[in-house]
């Protein structure tokens, strides 16, 4: 997509908004994943696409008191406050025809963000697809999960199975329905988790798939049917990336994408023009490397909105 249509379908330009908790992780770090994409120059790099680039700030919770489960889940009430405080926030921007960006945070705040997308496409008339890059299937409930972590349960709770207060953001049960969204890079899944997912019937491309088939035939087929009335959801867990790029994560899974596979998927994103929010997620500053993982984030943030390595001219 060229630089000219990428700002032309952002019509209303793109709001950055940071969400500084790990309230749902097992580590604590994520928290300062909001200021390390901006010293990484996320919003110049948007605006460079002729592009509005609005930074909200920071939404403003409650604190990670660090205790331990209480009937299965971790942190429960305040992972509810904060997945509200993002749903009010993106969907704010949603319906003022802006791009909102979640810059997270932990992956828990994928219930709120996605809750909100959802919501705005009930009202919009559009369809959702969700691309959800990550190595794990976040699929974990609380008879499942021994941590209690909610950053291993935003996909089951977008399906239902989870604690009423968090599936119920946003106003319907169940957010998602298996045709809405895509799993990538998926290559850490509990054996509980894989029969929920299996049951379900979520599309997964994990990292065997990508292995034998290809990433590119991966991404065409998570892309498939996207068109002008798909609102295009992509949720990037920046584990979803190898851990020798990406090192500044809490939960690494040896074995992920390249650096090449992933800008390929962000680029077949960027082709369709379709892109409408983005999460990314699970960047935990203090343990990365002279901030290389936001650096990189942001370097496929810019794919997503139409930098491209492509020499040949369309079509060609």
């Amino acid at each position: 997509m060229s630089q000219l249509s990428a700002a032309n379908h952002v019509a209303g330009g793109v709001s950055l908004i940071g969400v500084p908790t790990d309230i749902g992780a097992g580590t604590l770090g994520a928290r300062m994943g909001p200021e390390a994409l901006r010293v990484a120059g996320i919003a110049h790099a948007i605006s460079r696409f002729g592009l509005d680039v609005k930074d909200c700030g920071n939404l403003a919770g409650p604190a990670n008191p660090w205790q331990a489960a209480v009937n299965g889940f971790r942190h429960l009430p305040e992972v509810v406050q904060w997945n509200q405080l993002v749903h009010d926030a993106v969907h704010a921007e949603l319906a003022a025809g802006r791009l909102p960006i979640m810059l997270g945070g932990d992956h828990c705040l994928a219930i709120g963000s996605i809750s909100a997308v959802a919501r705005h496409c009930r009202e919009q008339g559009k369809r959702l697809r969700v691309l959800w890059f990550d190595a794990h299937a976040d699929f974990n409930t609380s008879t499942l999960t021994p941590s209690g972590n909610i950053h291993g349960m935003p996909v089951a709770c977008l399906f239902g199975h989870g604690p009423q207060e968090l599936i119920e953001i946003g106003g319907h049960v169940p957010v998602l329905k298996p045709k809405d969204i895509r799993q990538i890079g998926i290559r850490s899944v509990d054996a509980g988790e894989k029969r929920l997912v299996h049951d379900i019937g979520i599309e997964v491309f994990d990292m065997r798939y990508i292995d034998e088939m290809g990433m590119r035939h991966g991404m065409e087929l998570a892309l498939a049917l996207v068109d002008a009335n798909t609102h295009l959801h992509v949720s990037l867990d920046v584990d979803f990336l190898d851990p020798d790029i990406a090192p500044g994560v809490g939960t690494t899974v040896r074995g992920g994408p390249t650096y090449r596979e992933a800008q390929l998927c962000m680029e077949m994103i960027a082709d369709t023009g379709r892109l409408a929010s983005l999460d990314v997620v699970e960047l935990n500053p203090a343990l990365d490397v002279r901030n290389q993982t936001a650096e990189l984030a942001v370097d496929l943030i810019e794919s997503l909105f139409g930098k491209s390595t492509l020499m040949r001219k369309s079509g060609g």
